[in-house]
């Protein structure tokens, strides 16, 4: 293969947020392929870029494999954006990255934006060591079991949440890491609304809570890592702690007292001492 596929980062907010190389390449490239083209038709009018722009997403990615990898045999070079940032990160193309790579094409990165490092780099929070965990699952018991697998975990951890899931998400991670967790929400990076909130993850609920515009874009959340607990609690999970509560207290009190251990919320505190009562 001849052609190059160029992996080129975008802006993830204010269009002139965008390296002259990466402009440089649009521009030169015989074909653009984006997640949604509706988008990214505004960064290249905004840059006066008049190339042909195809969708790729995770519904057709696998069909266009074939298709750009025939254009790369006649020597084309093409470009895949995102909307917003670096593409491949928690967007559609490693199917079509890991399958051009095993053909030996020429796959080539423009490096720009990615929304996860320009948080991270505001956040104040442990830069040493950090994981990139992505979206959670919509599912509310899948969504906790992962933050489960993550609890104890020391390093700091980066997600990224939209905005009609963003208080499931807090939620969960307030009755899974507890709700003194010091967190950082970056939302609409670099964009006209730009916030960001630091604080324990109770704090940031009453936050999103306290304004409905705080719960409207898109959302990182930086995490801060596990730094241990010698309280008589730390070894208990959220069901044993109200099971040895229920074998004394009504539910009611075993729900109250658990929440004040736990950082579980009182209403999800009562929800699972109703379940587990009924079956003690």
């Amino acid at each position: 293969m001849n052609g190059t596929l160029y992996i080129v980062a975008t802006p993830i907010g204010n269009l002139g947020d965008i390296s002259y190389r990466a402009v440089e390449t649009l521009a030169t490239v015989e074909r653009i392929y984006a997640e949604d083209t509706r988008n990214s038709i505004r960064l290249l009018q905004h840059y006066s870029i008049n190339k042909p722009l195809h969708a790729l997403h995770d519904h057709n990615e696998e069909r266009k494999i074939n298709e750009i990898a025939l254009l790369l045999a006649e020597g084309k070079d093409l470009a895949l954006i995102s909307d917003a940032g670096t593409p491949l990160i928690s967007d559609p193309g490693y199917k079509l990255v890991r399958e051009l790579a095993s053909q030996g094409a020429n796959i080539a990165p423009i490096p720009g934006a990615s929304a996860a490092i320009a948080a991270l780099s505001i956040a104040g929070l442990a830069t040493d060591k950090f994981t990139f965990e992505g979206f959670l699952s919509a599912k509310k018991q899948a969504r906790l079991q992962q933050l489960k697998a993550l609890k104890k975990q020391s390093h700091t951890q980066i997600y990224y949440e939209s905005s009609h899931r963003i208080v499931a998400c807090v939620d969960a991670m307030i009755e899974v890491m507890g709700g003194e967790r010091q967190v950082v929400l970056a939302r609409e990076l670099t964009k006209l609304y730009e916030q960001v909130f630091r604080g324990s993850l109770r704090e940031l609920a009453d936050w999103l809570q306290a304004d409905s515009n705080h719960q409207k874009g898109e959302f990182v959340l930086i995490l801060a890592g596990f730094a241990g607990d010698n309280s008589p609690t730390a070894a208990l999970d959220n069901e044993q702690l109200l099971t040895i509560l229920l074998e004394d207290l009504p539910v009611k009190q075993a729900a109250t007292l658990a929440a004040k251990l736990s950082g579980m919320s009182k209403n999800e505190a009562y929800k699972r001492a109703l379940q587990i009562g009924r079956q003690l």
